[in-house]
């Protein structure tokens, strides 16, 4: 997909992989016992259409202010700008923009719950 005439890669890392991952493997097993529709597939459906929709528009999420980056972003991800992108069930998926001159990567590094995103932002 081109976005501003940039190509735009979506790459999942970090932690956001790791949930990804281990959201599969769920999935995989509960195919394998006959389980079409649960939980976790509505979840996992609702990544792959996110995924699409940044692929689109990488600016598509609720860009949050800069003051509110957590450090680990920072130092971890050289993360200067971050968007948060609201899921099925509560849960967040917590990304990055970076450009550059011929593509554009949104690097998504955090897939958690409401609960989480608040302990990680600070939030009551």
């Amino acid at each position: 997909m081109k976005y501003h005439g940039k190509d735009v890669e979506v790459i999942i890392t970090g932690d956001a992989k790791e949930f990804y991952e281990m959201l599969n493997a769920k999935i995989i097993d509960e195919i394998s016992k006959g389980i079409t529709s649960s939980k976790n597939q509505t979840l996992m459906k609702a990544i792959h259409t996110k995924i699409d929709l940044l692929k689109k528009d990488p600016s598509y999420g609720i860009q949050i202010p800069k003051d509110r980056i957590p450090k680990a972003y920072i130092s971890e991800y050289n993360a200067n700008n971050l968007w948060k992108i609201n899921l099925s069930g509560y849960w967040r998926i917590i990304y990055t923009i970076q450009g550059r001159e011929i593509k554009v990567i949104a690097l998504m590094m955090d897939i958690f719950d409401h609960k989480e995103y608040n302990k990680k932002f600070g939030y009551k």
